[in-house]
């Protein structure tokens, strides 16, 4: 990470941060939302002055959550699906316009970036997490992976300065938009206080069973590893973690219905029992194929599971040699009959590199 060279006024700023992007925290929905509730949480206890966009649609309605200040902004992803978030995103960037943030991060571009252009570049520094390669997710049509190609140029156009979440990820944005991008990958606490007690609710035993966590979504390779659940020897339980109440969702559900040791538990959020959950797995399955530093990978490592990724680069680049990797069904019916964190992921060190990022974005736009 480069260290700029800042005049002490600029080290002492307190920054008045916009974040956009997701459906808002605290967390009820997914790794954006996590990493946003942390990032604010975090960057509130330095003094700075955050605000985070929230759908009005979210479980949690106050206009506070630990100092982070919440906008609840319309979104009528309820009654229009997945159009609803384009009209979302428009009314964040809208209320962005009334006020007079220094900074406003945008994390991903998915629904926002066609609005790019009203975004008070003017005012505002704009500073947008690339996500991953959204086009590529094979959930999407040909014509949706065109227009997401679309939206990932102009989220290079309509900002000043660019986030890559993993080496992968900063390397595609050199050599297909030749932009520079600064990399801070995502974070995750260390996990020292395991509990077994958290077992009970999902009656397994410690180190008797093993789990993914994952969006019901095709790339997560949650069918593949299913399927080597079912068709190995052993039959300890297999914990399916996510929300599972979509049309995916449903035809897993009907496919494996046949195999009793293979548990639809639903999404779980609560992070000390997530972490408990993983810290006594025997393997945890992390199967997501594209995109870059995934949330709860990190958050994996941090408690200190076994993992047996899928096998590609963006997952390789931050386990290196110290997982499984799997490609096919085989495999993961292999490990599963056969196999009986480090600092620079750690929460305050990711808050430092954001930080430091808007102190030298800052100093270079002004």
């Amino acid at each position: 990470m480069y260290q700029p060279n800042l005049s002490k006024i600029e080290t002492m700023k307190k920054f008045k941060i916009a974040i956009i992007g997701t459906r808002g925290i605290p967390n009820f929905y997914g790794g954006f939302e996590q990493f946003a509730e942390y990032l604010a949480k975090g960057l509130v206890e330095r003094g700075h002055d955050i605000t985070v966009y929230n759908s009005h649609l979210h479980p949690y309605q106050e206009t506070e959550w630990n100092g982070v200040k919440l906008v609840h902004c319309q979104d009528p992803e309820d009654k229009w699906g997945t159009a609803g978030q384009f009209i979302y995103d428009l009314n964040c960037i809208l209320d962005t316009r009334k006020k007079d943030f220094d900074i406003i991060l945008q994390l991903g571009y998915t629904s926002s970036t066609i609005w790019g252009w009203l975004l008070p570049r003017k005012r505002s520094i704009v500073t947008t997490n690339m996500d991953g390669l959204e086009w590529s997710r094979s959930k999407y049509s040909k014509p949706v992976q065109w227009f997401l190609k679309q939206a990932e140029y102009l989220a290079t156009v309509f900002s000043d300065y660019w986030i890559a979440d993993s080496l992968g990820i900063q390397d595609y944005l050199t050599k297909k938009y030749n932009i520079p991008s600064t990399y801070i990958p995502y974070g995750a606490f260390p996990f020292i206080t395991p509990d077994q007690g958290d077992l009970k609710a999902y009656d397994v035993q410690p180190f008797g069973y093993n789990m993914l966590v994952a969006r019901f979504e095709p790339e997560n390779n949650i069918d593949t590893i299913l399927a080597g659940a079912a068709a190995a020897i052993q039959k300890s339980p297999f914990l399916v973690i996510g929300k599972h109440n979509t049309t995916y969702g449903e035809y897993l559900k009907e496919k494996y219905k046949g195999h009793p040791h293979i548990r639809f538990v639903g999404g779980v959020y609560d992070i000390n029992i997530l972490n408990n959950l993983r810290y006594y797995c025997n393997l945890y399955f992390h199967g997501h194929s594209v995109g870059g530093t995934n949330p709860s990978l990190l958050e994996a490592m941090a408690s200190q599971a076994l993992i047996c990724a899928n096998r590609n680069l963006f997952n390789s680049t931050i386990l290196e040699k110290d997982a499984f990797y799997f490609s096919n069904i085989s495999e993961v019916s292999h490990y599963i009959d056969t196999v009986k964190l480090e600092k620079i992921y750690e929460w305050n060190t990711i808050i430092d590199q954001y930080e430091t990022h808007f102190r030298t974005i800052y100093s270079a736009k002004k």
